[in-house]
């Protein structure tokens, strides 16, 4: 790697953090270029605005997360077992989080706006991403017959998303993982009421 794309690749790193904790039009770029140390201009070497830099920034943070879907896609044959996965990774990832500023798929969310749309159009991707993960899971166990044949995967997704990104904004507020290994708990409840009636008996 050479040394451009090095320190190419640090901006990015800290650009990503900055824009996750601090939001697009907190951070600034003197804050950058601070945090990624080079000097004044040395970030338009490589990017020609803000607005370019955030984009690549959201896709440093997306391909870390989606790394973990892909690692989990690959641990468990059964749908349950990889759902259970999925949201055991997001608890137990919860420091990396909060070091992170926050889950980026809330944070970019909020921080973005009609000044931003291609950003916006970068965060539904990686939250179409997150839901087609779960809904390709929850099919596979329908047709299987490892869930029920009534399992809506829509319910699914929702459930299971607004629970874990729930969980993590109340562990946030009030400094207390707990709330994040009670939603564990819970969508592990879930997961075991969607299997089929004969696994029940």
């Amino acid at each position: 790697m050479s040394r451009a794309q090095r320190t190419k690749n640090r901006i990015v790193e800290q650009a990503a953090k900055l824009f996750n904790q601090k939001g697009i039009a907190g951070a600034s770029m003197s804050d950058i270029m601070t945090a990624a140390d080079i000097k004044k201009g040395g970030i338009y070497n490589h990017f020609a605005s803000k607005e370019e830099l955030a984009l690549a920034a959201f896709d440093y943070l997306a391909q870390w997360a989606n790394q973990h879907h892909i690692q989990i896609a690959g641990t468990n044959d059964e749908s349950g077992p990889r759902l259970k996965a999925m949201a055991h990774d997001f608890v137990a990832s919860y420091k990396d989080l909060i070091a992170l500023g926050g889950c980026p798929l809330v944070n970019m969310t909020v921080y973005s706006n009609d000044d931003q749309s291609r950003l916006r159009e970068k965060v539904r991707g990686a939250m179409d991403a997150w839901q087609g993960f779960i809904r390709l899971t929850v099919s596979k166990a329908v047709d299987s017959g490892e869930f029920h044949a009534r399992t809506d995967p829509d319910e699914v997704i929702t459930i299971l998303i607004s629970v874990l990104e729930g969980a993590l904004i109340m562990a946030r507020l009030y400094d207390d993982e707990a709330y994040m290994k009670q939603a564990e708990v819970h969508i592990n409840s879930y997961i075991d009421s969607l299997r089929a009636p004969y696994e029940l008996n």
